[in-house]
């Protein structure tokens, strides 16, 4: 397998007068243990010590996810696995994953999340009870991520608004000031930079300064991306596509998040307040792609490429 080599690739200029690549840095990526499996060596694909998540999705045994984060663990990752509480029965249940993870791959870091469950398993409903619990700081976890909401969750608030997400995030904020662990919000993929500028400037305005990554969707179909954007409830932002899939000339070719990525940029290079921080990666169109085109993207241009 050939080796994408993170320091020496030579790239063009990048969009942006080279912000995206700044912008990119210390990317993160999410996994499932089904696709995980089918990768032969994560360390051909992503830099040393990248992020990387790992889905729980409903029916996931235990004994996967654990297994999954052993692996990238070991190959030098920083592994989150996601928590959602929808899935976990109980408080036991809850701090015996924790314990696994802590004992068997050394994780230290967590996604925390309600989960796309419409009927709780047990007792918990949402992330902030699982948060309250304080198993996560009893285990010595040091980072903890919550879930944000750009353009809303309609599971969440059912008339399309952002009253619930909002006040969540306060919440969740306040824990945050309490916590020893470090926090931030991690986003629903999304394809347009504006909404994303109004909501997080918003979301400052109200106090909530919490570190954003921001999450895209990595190169893929344009069919697999409409899917999977319906399925996951994004918002405005789906107009992006709607468009690309009316133009002919593009139709045929694979999304990339560039343009997203670089407006992104630019707006926390002229505003080095903006609290959107980092780039949270959802492969839809596979790992290798994803992180090819994060390869790409994540260079600084050259001295001799800039002239």
């Amino acid at each position: 397998m050939a080796l994408l080599n993170f320091r020496r690739r030579e790239t063009g200029p990048t969009p942006s007068g080279g912000q995206v690549a700044p912008f990119l840095a210390d990317f993160s990526i999410e996994v499932m243990p089904r696709t995980a499996a089918n990768v032969e060596d994560f360390r051909a694909l992503l830099p040393e010590g990248t992020r990387v998540y790992i889905a729980h999705i409903e029916g996931t045994p235990i004994d996967d996810m654990v297994a999954t984060a052993a692996r990238l663990a070991a190959d030098g990752f920083r592994v989150m696995p996601h928590f959602p509480a929808r899935v976990i029965a109980d408080e036991a249940t809850l701090r015996d994953w924790i314990a696994r993870y802590r004992g068997e791959a050394d994780v230290r870091e967590a996604l925390v999340l309600a989960g796309g469950v419409a009927q709780p398993v047990g007792a918990f409903h949402s992330s902030m009870q699982l948060l309250e619990t304080g198993a996560f700081e009893d285990a010595g976890f040091t980072r903890l991520h919550v879930a944000g909401h750009p353009e809303g969750n309609r599971d969440i608030d059912a008339d399309g608004g952002m009253k619930a997400v909002s006040e969540a995030l306060v919440w969740k904020q306040e824990y945050a000031r309490h916590s020893s662990a470090e926090m931030a919000i991690v986003t629903q993929f999304v394809f347009e930079a504006s909404p994303v500028i109004a909501w997080a400037e918003r979301l400052r305005a109200e106090g909530i300064t919490l570190p954003i990554h921001i999450g895209i969707a990595g190169p893929a179909k344009l069919q697999t991306l409409i899917k999977f954007a319906i399925a996951c409830g994004v918002g405005p932002s789906l107009r992006v596509l709607e468009r690309r899939a009316m133009d002919v000339t593009k139709l045929l070719l694979p999304y990339e998040p560039t343009e997203v990525v670089a407006a992104l940029a630019a707006y926390k290079a002229a505003n080095p307040d903006f609290t959107v921080e980092k780039v949270h990666v959802f492969p839809l169109g596979g790992i290798r792609t994803s992180a090819e085109w994060a390869a790409t993207h994540g260079q600084r241009p050259s001295a001799a490429a800039a002239i």
